[in-house]
């Protein structure tokens, strides 16, 4: 029976479901033909039209570039001592695809552990990369010992993370020359942006300030590196191509180490600057601004902690040796020449001196508060006797003395290579007294720039330029760094002086130093010295000190300018000991 109805049953199912099975083998078909339509579709389009797209695509992820940073041109002294180099360092690089595998979170942990510093930057520095680049991007560099031997111990972890070495930049005499030499450092997007034609790419590092930046092309030198084939776990098959970085040209610069060492010393805590330089061609011998700072630490990441410290110390990377202030009565060699230029006093006149002048209604006072009685252009200027060069001002009007301002360099930048730095100063006039102050131009603005006071600003750069017209017999040099062409030609340009002028200017400045306001400098140790003390007044502060000088007398090699911002003293009792400091290191070589 159940034989029989299994038989009946089936024969049953079978006489009822034959057009049945035929409609479903047709849907069955219609499907299968559909799936496979839409894959052969996908198929086609993937290959024909998104075929070389995805080749790309699969190239990147296949073949990677190892990239091998150039070694940076070498920083010598006029004499081939090293100022800066490079030395080898261990720096830690990741691959932009990182962030795809499922171990991205505790690597990038782990990592920011290591480094010691936040994931979020780790994940920024990927992100402004791109997951798609084929390039490796640097998250550290010059790591410690300490952070070498973890990455090891954790390198099963750490799948994508590479330690290459590379040079870095070397300082070996910390801070001397700091604000010369300047620092290099890491570029930030907007530096990026303007470099990016000229071959940079995120994680390059270039010259920030200084000699750095202002040779940046020389020193930079050419990137290399490797293109290779990986497997899929990353590991490196086979070598596709390489190319060799190219190491950036060396720079002798034309300071002198052992000079500046000298000067480091004798500008010592001081706030202020000291400039030395060849009178003869405007080679800059040595340059020195107070406070400063050790360019080695921007070797490494620069926490917010350390960034404060430098900060909280009164503007270290500012040079002062470039910036303006009131040059105080060393001015007085401009308006000795404007006097004796203009025709109108012959280099040997002479006039009574007051303790105090009523000049356009306002009281000018010389800073003995009695005068000296009568003086010439050399006794004014041992002397400094203010109200002599208020006459000497007045006589030749404020037009005589700007043009003679001006004509010396002050109101320009001097041409010097580190020209991003350096402040133009001021010779105001009165177009632009008009035009900040909406006043007119009166005798008491000439008076007070007859002296170095009022609106006048000069850097201790152009005040050494200054000096070196009488030192060289009246030609204003143009100061530079760069020690590849000491012919005198390119450097200097004639004033045009009456030999009569150059002769009381170097009467004057030998007075000065030989019974006047620089007898500190007057010893046997050094051959004879000329020069010019300078007490600038700062309203609300204390006064700034300068002296500017030049030696030997007769013959000069070097001009020194020592400026003490703010000290308090005068400038023949605080500037001109530093200026001796330095011409003793000199003539003792």
């Amino acid at each position: 029976m159940a034989l029989f109805q299994l038989q009946f049953t089936s024969n049953s199912i079978t006489a009822r479901t034959v057009g049945r099975d035929r409609r479903a083998l047709a849907i069955v078909l219609m499907i299968t033909i559909l799936i496979f339509g839409g894959l052969g579709s996908r198929l086609a389009y993937l290959q024909l039209i998104e075929g070389e797209h995805l080749q790309q695509l699969a190239e990147r992820n296949r073949i990677r570039v190892i990239p091998k940073q150039p070694e940076r041109g070498n920083i010598f002294d006029r004499n081939g001592k090293v100022l800066a180099s490079s030395r080898l360092s261990h720096a830690v690089y990741i691959w932009p695809q990182a962030p795809k595998n499922d171990t991205w979170e505790t690597t990038r942990t782990r990592l920011a552990s290591i480094l010691k510093i936040p994931e979020t930057e780790i994940q920024q520095r990927l992100d402004k990369a791109g997951y798609n680049s084929p390039t490796l991007v640097r998250i550290a560099r010059d790591l410690s010992p300490a952070q070498i031997t973890a990455l090891a111990e954790y390198r099963n972890e750490l799948r994508d993370v590479e330690v290459y070495i590379e040079a870095v930049r070397n300082y070996p005499n910390q801070q001397i020359a700091a604000h010369i030499l300047g620092y290099t450092g890491e570029m930030n997007d907007e530096e990026l942006a303007k470099k990016r034609s000229e071959g940079y790419r995120l994680g390059d590092i270039v010259g920030q300030m200084g000699v750095e930046a202002a040779f940046e092309k020389q020193l930079r030198g050419e990137w290399g590196g490797q293109q290779v084939e990986v497997d899929g776990t990353g590991q490196i098959l086979r070598l596709l191509g390489e190319k060799s970085a190219r190491s950036g040209r060396d720079v002798h610069l034309t300071l002198d180490l052992e000079l500046q060492k000298a000067a480091e010393v004798a500008l010592g805590d001081r706030q202020g600057a000291i400039v030395a330089l060849d009178p003869n061609n405007g080679a800059v011998l040595a340059m020195v601004s107070r406070p400063a700072f050790d360019p080695n630490i921007f070797s490494k990441r620069i926490t917010p902690e350390i960034w404060q410290q430098l900060q909280s110390k009164q503007h270290p990377f500012v040079n002062r040796a470039l910036q303006s202030f009131p040059p105080a009565s060393t001015f007085k060699v401009i308006t000795t020449t404007a006097g004796i230029e203009s025709g109108k006093f012959s280099p040997n006149a002479t006039l009574p001196t007051y303790g105090c002048m009523n000049i356009g209604g306002t009281t000018f006072c010389d800073w003995n508060r009695a005068g000296f009685g009568r003086l010439g252009f050399v006794g004014a200027l041992a002397w400094s006797s203010n109200t002599f060069f208020y006459q000497i001002s007045k006589g030749i009007g404020e037009s005589t003395l700007i043009d003679w301002t001006r004509r010396y360099g002050f109101g320009q930048k001097t041409g010097i290579e580190l020209a991003s730095e350096e402040s133009a100063g001021l010779v105001a006039d009165d177009r632009w007294k008009q035009k900040n102050l909406n006043l007119p131009w009166s005798v008491g603005d000439t008076v007070n720039m007859s002296i170095g006071q009022g609106f006048l600003q000069v850097t201790p750069l152009q005040l050494a330029v200054m000096f070196a017209v009488p030192a060289n017999d009246g030609y204003r040099v143009q100061p530079h760094l760069l020690k590849d062409n000491e012919d005198l030609k390119n450097w200097r340009e004639s004033l045009n002086l009456k030999p009569e002028t150059v002769r009381v200017l170097r009467q004057g400045l030998r007075q000065v130093v030989s019974g006047g306001t620089g007898q500190v400098l007057n010893l046997p140790t050094i051959p004879p010295v000329a020069g010019k003390s300078g007490t600038a007044q700062a309203f609300g502060k204390q006064a700034h000190a300068w002296f500017g000088a030049y030696a030997p007398a007769d013959k000069p090699e070097i001009v020194v300018v020592a400026f003490a911002e703010h000290s308090g003293g005068g400038g023949g009792k605080v500037a001109a000991p530093m200026v001796l400091k330095v011409l003793e290191a000199y003539f003792k070589k």
